[in-house]
C-alpha cells in the first residue's frame, strides 16, 4: 500500500507557485516546467493569472526555463492563456494519462530528468508526472471555488495528503 501511495506523492509541496525557488530547480538540473492552468496559475473560472503567478512566470522565463502549459481545460480557455502569456500548451490533456506529458517533453526537447510538473491536483498533475518519473510540485489551489467534479476528487486527495504529510515528516 505504501508503494502504491507514493505514486501520488509530490517531490515538493508549497502553498503557491510563487514560493517555488527557481534557483533550487536550476541546481537540480531542471530546465523545463510543465504547468497546470486552472487553480495553479489562474482561478478556474477567471480569465487572468494571479499577479504573483505572473511575476513568477516572468522570472522563470528570464532565468531560461522552458515553460509549457498542460491542462485538462477546454481548448478556447487554454489558447487564451497561451496567447496572453506567450507560452505553448496542450488543452484537453486527459491528465493523468502520459500522452500530454510526453508531447510536452518532446516539444521542449528535454528529458524527463530535466522537467518539473507543477499543479494543484494529486490525481492529475502529480500522478501524471510521477508516472513518467518527472519531478513534481504540488501547490494549494488558488481558489476554493471549483468545478463540481473537482470538489469530489478533493475529498480523496485529502486522504492521500494526510498520508503524504505523515510520510514526509518521518523522512525529514
Amino acid at each position: 500500500m505504501k508503494y502504491f501511495l507514493k505514486k501520488f506523492y509530490p517531490s515538493i509541496y508549497v502553498d503557491e507557485i510563487s514560493e517555488i525557488p527557481l534557483d533550487l530547480l536550476k541546481k537540480r538540473g531542471i530546465k523545463g516546467l510543465i504547468i497546470d492552468l486552472d487553480n495553479t496559475i489562474a482561478p478556474w473560472d477567471q480569465p487572468a493569472v494571479t499577479q504573483s503567478a505572473e511575476r513568477w512566470l516572468k522570472q522563470a522565463k528570464n532565468d531560461g526555463f522552458k515553460i509549457f502549459l498542460v491542462s485538462n481545460s477546454i481548448t478556447s480557455r487554454v489558447n487564451y492563456f497561451m496567447e496572453a502569456l506567450d507560452i505553448p500548451g496542450i488543452s484537453m490533456a486527459q491528465k493523468p494519462r502520459r500522452g500530454s506529458f510526453r508531447k510536452a517533453l518532446e516539444l521542449m526537447g528535454l528529458d524527463s530528468n530535466q522537467v518539473t510538473v507543477i499543479g494543484d491536483q494529486i490525481f492529475t498533475d502529480v500522478l501524471g508526472g510521477n508516472r513518467l518519473n518527472l519531478h513534481t510540485i504540488l501547490v494549494n489551489p488558488i481558489n476554493r471555488k471549483e468545478f463540481f467534479f473537482t470538489r469530489l476528487v478533493r475529498l480523496a486527495e485529502k486522504f492521500v495528503m494526510k498520508r503524504f504529510l505523515l510520510w514526509f515528516n518521518k523522512t525529514e
